[in-house]
């Protein structure tokens, strides 16, 4: 498991939002987390990730116990999320805004940005790198573009890229197709699947739009009321009563 959370809990006052959740997710897969709204998806990734402190249980990722760890600690440590609402830089090309991603430039460096030598390969890499990822994206021809230019079938793959080129272990994505028609929700996951496949990425995604995210993830886990009430294979949750009356509607 690249991902594990033991009977993890987070308060807010008197509210327990997240209420003693254990899942794992495995190396390498596409696992869902569904749930209808209010039921603490959002709140369990936050804790997860480092932005809230979880007030009992642990958290897990690639072995080691990172229970606690604030979030550019998690981010570091390759643990990266997007939020629903993409937020590139505007005035960016969509190469610079991946660009701007990367993690470590010593041309950044205080000292080091006065000596060519020691940021001119890494910025020749970083491009490089930038480029393998609009390429299997499908941004590529965009590379020159302003996002605000772009749809928002292309924002939403303009903030994966960006968590690719930090150099992401596992990623999650916070309802990668929301507000996009059905082509272009379709497409952004099977660019997914694809990242999975050629870049060996882990993701985790919150997403509500059934119909389409079940045909592209390998393990789900239903929440509601803070706590996880289903776990299986997509064909397993669609035929699971408890999750059709909760979330599905019966």
């Amino acid at each position: 498991m690249i991902l594990k959370t033991d009977k993890l809990v987070k308060r807010f006052g008197g509210l327990i939002a997240v209420n003693e959740v254990s899942i794992g997710v495995e190396e390498g897969s596409i696992t869902l987390l569904i749930g209808p709204n209010g039921c603490g998806k959002t709140t369990f990734v936050n804790t997860v990730s480092g932005y809230y402190k979880p007030d009992g249980g642990k958290v897990y990722f690639m072995g080691e116990d990172v229970t606690g760890s604030p979030l550019h600690k998690m981010y570091e440590k390759g643990f990266v999320r997007t939020f629903q609402i993409p937020s590139p830089f505007l005035q960016l090309s969509v190469l610079e805004n991946l660009l701007l991603a990367a993690r470590n430039n010593p041309g950044e460096s205080f000292t080091k940005h006065l000596l060519k030598s020691s940021w001119k390969n890494y910025e020749m890499e970083a491009v490089d790198r930038a480029v393998q990822i609009m390429k299997i994206l499908g941004l590529e021809s965009y590379w020159d573009k302003e996002p605000a230019s772009l749809d928002a079938g292309a924002l939403k793959l303009i903030e994966i890229g960006r968590t690719l080129m930090s150099g992401a272990k596992m990623v999650v994505l916070d309802e990668p197709i929301a507000g996009v028609n059905p082509k272009l929700a379709h497409n952004i996951f099977s660019h997914i699947v694809k990242l999975r496949d050629e870049m060996k990425l882990t993701f985790l995604i919150i997403e509500h739009r059934l119909d389409i995210a079940l045909k592209y993830v390998d393990f789900v886990y239903a929440m509601h009321q803070g706590r996880i009430i289903a776990s299986g294979t997509p064909d397993e949750i669609a035929r699971n009563e408890q999750v059709r009356m909760v979330y599905i509607g019966g």
